[in-house]
């Protein structure tokens, strides 16, 4: 895959980013954007989107998420469950799929890949009631470019991380590390390796106290072979 020159990622913080494409798309992934504690103000108002994804159906992923796609008219793309959801709350441009299926948008495709966590949607936010969500996601995203990431959501390392890896070819992986509720550095080193990546672009870590795990342990973990970014919200990699 090589350097990519044509894909920018913008960290929003926590586990969302919006990205902007090699054909000029703009696309959000996992949309915890204008309740985000610790999302710059700038990223707070959303102009334009083309592509949501969504991983999975907690409120840090998505609960912001049926707004800006009424607002936007964006597509929504995430696991059968999920999408349905959205579609309940009047979002016209729903696409839902499932593990293992590659679905294009405009010369992006992204398929559906296995994670170890949890998918109950909060409805209504804030409340006590949880709705089945369908099972929770990680993405490998192709871009018009060919390049392509592994974007895993929240999740626990798992042995079929290698498998993913044998299916794809790609060079980055976004990895959870924040602990407490994804893993943390020590079960993200694993991942690395199980992964075979060279450049690993951390996430899910420092929004809330609990989530402790930061860039420079992992990068300890993993040693020189592997860069891993360390990042901020509002960053651009």
């Amino acid at each position: 895959m090589g350097i990519n020159e044509g894909v920018k990622f913008t960290w929003i913080g926590h586990g969302s980013w919006k990205v902007s494409s090699a054909g000029g798309k703009t696309v959000l992934i996992d949309p915890w954007v204008m309740n985000n504690p610790v999302a710059p103000e700038h990223l707070k108002t959303v102009d334009a989107c083309d592509l949501m994804l969504i991983t999975h159906g907690h409120f840090d992923h998505i609960h912001d998420g049926v707004e800006i796609a009424k607002a936007t008219g964006c597509t929504v793309h995430a696991i059968f469950e999920t999408a349905n959801w959205m579609a309940g709350k009047g979002i016209e441009k729903v696409d839902g799929g499932n593990k293992g299926g590659t679905h294009e948008f405009d010369g992006i495709k992204v398929t559906l890949v296995h994670a170890e966590h949890s998918c109950g949607i909060t409805d209504p936010p804030g409340s006590t009631t949880i709705i089945y969500g369908g099972e929770p996601c990680g993405m490998v995203i192709e871009f018009e470019n060919g390049f392509t990431v592994y974007f895993a959501g929240d999740t626990d390392v798992f042995s079929d991380m290698r498998l993913i890896a044998d299916l794809h070819q790609f060079d980055v992986a976004f990895l959870p590390i924040g602990n407490y509720y994804t893993m943390g550095p020590k079960r993200a080193a694993k991942a690395v390796e199980l992964l075979g990546v060279k450049t690993v672009v951390p996430m899910h870590f420092g929004t809330f106290p609990p989530l402790t795990g930061r860039p420079s342990e992992l990068q300890e973990l993993v040693g020189s072979g592997v860069s891993v970014l360390d990042i901020k919200p509002g960053d651009e990699v």
